[in-house]
């Protein structure tokens, strides 16, 4: 009979620990989604930020072609004919 008591023991302990341990994995989980959720978040911004980065850059190599420098003309007069043809398409839209 004392067997069977501390059989019903030890299952009662193990499955003490089992409930312990799922609780701990399930908050550890939860703060391992919430950080997922930040640094999805932190690699969005960079990504914008990079994008805008890029963008200025451009910019800043056509200011620096049409202020007279030698370096990239045609890529400042390709950029600056791609302008005029999407400037004339919304043109065209707007028209219809």
């Amino acid at each position: 009979m004392s067997n069977s008591l501390e059989a019903i023991h030890l299952l009662e302990n193990k499955l003490k620990n089992l409930l312990s341990n799922y609780d701990f994995l399930v908050k550890e989980n939860e703060i391992l989604l919430q950080n997922i959720s930040k640094l999805q978040q932190q690699l969005l911004e960079k990504e914008q930020l990079e994008e805008h980065l890029k963008k200025e850059y451009q910019m800043l190599k056509i200011a620096k072609t049409i202020e007279g420098s030698n370096q990239s003309t045609r890529d400042t007069k390709l950029k600056i004919n791609a302008l005029i043809r999407e400037i004339d398409k919304c043109i065209v839209q707007l028209s219809e």
